[in-house]
């Protein structure tokens, strides 16, 4: 049976692009092999005085192009494997929307939703600690993911800063604002997949309100890109979360089931629609699929039930390989996740900016610069798939790895 987990993934991706691009084996195991990755221990006391260990980690894939850049995941099933393969993938998306920064991430396995919030202070500290020699303002820059969000990041940035002995704000983004957050950060992702979205179908001469959507993944990404969807007047049919989902034909109502999630939190039993499940949703004959949950959800067996003409990849890593190739072969066109939602990390970067700079941006500016840095990459992404007849993904793979490569080539290799 093939291998479909999240690493396979990532490099049968990097060996596409390399195959692409015409390099030799020594480039493909420089571009493949993480230059840093740590494993550590990480005590924690629990609120009834008991003391257990989780695993953490933090890989840098590749720091040619600027310091290390990802997120902390908190999950029980993260493992080396899986952040080897998201810190691979931030790697080529900071190169594809051509930030100054290669790709990392980190991780921690352990279940959010069963610790208290001083347990997750003690264990977000201890983890810091443990990392401390791989991080840093001009060396590795978290940022909040799956489990972890702006609180999580202010005790990165006080234990880190408390340790030097002075405040560091750029040592982490997706902050809180009093303490050198930015604004729009919090929707950042939301609102760059909403801009990809757009040009992709502009690009088809069709708007975002003139389809529908189906959305998986009701988190910090699909709720928000949800709202923006309906906005924008796209009939959202149907969502769903970890826990079952929901759908209506005629269209969601969407505040109404931002206000449900709020007060229960689940989409499920939300009165404006039908119950629905994951499997069905991604089965929808709807225009735009958003898989904006976890990794490897359209495998070849769920590629092959999907009607959408369009999948947008809000979630890092949604379909499998085999998964890509079925969607290439029935026509679906598929956005990649290392473009579509970048957006996080360019609102990241405009944070880490304005903390070395001190000096802050307004919300206005802040969106007008990821509008132009996520609408610019898509069109170099389109651009270069339809000169060299590639699929989206292949195109802003084969560029995003160029130019890693290319800063690779230009340093030189030490000693």
């Amino acid at each position: 049976m093939a291998d479909t987990s999240p690493l396979a993934t990532a490099r049968a991706q990097l060996a596409t692009a390399i195959d692409i691009l015409g390099y030799d084996d020594g480039m493909h195991a420089m571009l493949m092999t993480p230059r840093r990755e740590i494993h550590v221990a990480v005590p924690v006391r629990r609120d009834d005085g008991a003391v257990e260990i989780r695993h953490g980690y933090r890989v840098q894939h590749n720091i040619s192009r600027g310091p290390g850049k990802g997120g902390l995941r908190y999950a029980p099933a993260v493992d080396i494997d899986e952040v080897r393969a998201l810190a691979m993938l931030m790697t080529w998306k900071c190169a594809v929307v051509d930030l100054p920064y290669g790709g990392a991430k980190g991780g921690v396995a352990v279940d959010p939703r069963a610790y208290s919030t001083a347990e997750l202070e003690r264990l977000t500290r201890r983890y810091t600690s443990e990392i401390m020699p791989m991080i840093g303002p001009e060396r590795d820059i978290m940022a909040p993911d799956v489990g972890t969000d702006e609180r999580t990041m202010a005790w990165v940035m006080d234990t880190y800063s408390v340790n030097q002995g002075y405040t560091i704000p750029a040592v982490a983004t997706g902050k809180p604002l009093a303490v050198g957050g930015s604004l729009g950060r919090a929707t950042a992702t939301s609102r760059g997949v909403h801009h990809v979205a757009a040009a992709t179908l502009a690009d088809a001469g069709v708007g975002l309100a003139d389809v529908s959507a189906a959305v998986q993944g009701f988190g910090k990404v699909g709720s928000h890109l949800t709202r923006f969807l309906a906005e924008s007047g796209t009939r959202v049919v149907a969502v769903s979360d970890e826990h079952g989902g929901v759908r209506a034909d005629d269209g969601l109502d969407i505040p109404a089931l931002v206000e449900h999630v709020a007060a229960t939190g689940s989409v499920v039993g939300f009165r404006g629609g039908e119950p629905i499940d994951n499997a069905a949703l991604l089965a929808l004959d709807v225009d735009v699929l958003v898989p904006a949950a976890v990794e490897g959800v359209i495998d070849e067996a769920v590629a092959r039930t999907v009607k959408a003409r369009w999948v947008v990849e809000a979630a890092n890593g949604p379909t499998t390989t085999a998964g890509d190739r079925v969607l290439a072969e029935r026509g679906v066109v598929v956005v990649p996740d290392i473009l579509a939602n970048a957006g996080g990390v360019v609102v990241s970067y405009f944070e880490w900016v304005q903390a070395n700079q001190a000096y802050w941006w307004t919300e206005a500016e802040i969106e007008e610069r990821l509008a132009h840095r996520m609408r610019e990459s898509y069109r170099a992404v389109a651009d270069y798939a339809r000169a060299e007849g590639l699929p989206l993904r292949d195109a802003a793979l084969v560029i995003g790895v160029r130019r890693v490569a290319q800063a690779h080539t230009i340093r030189g290799l030490y000693p």
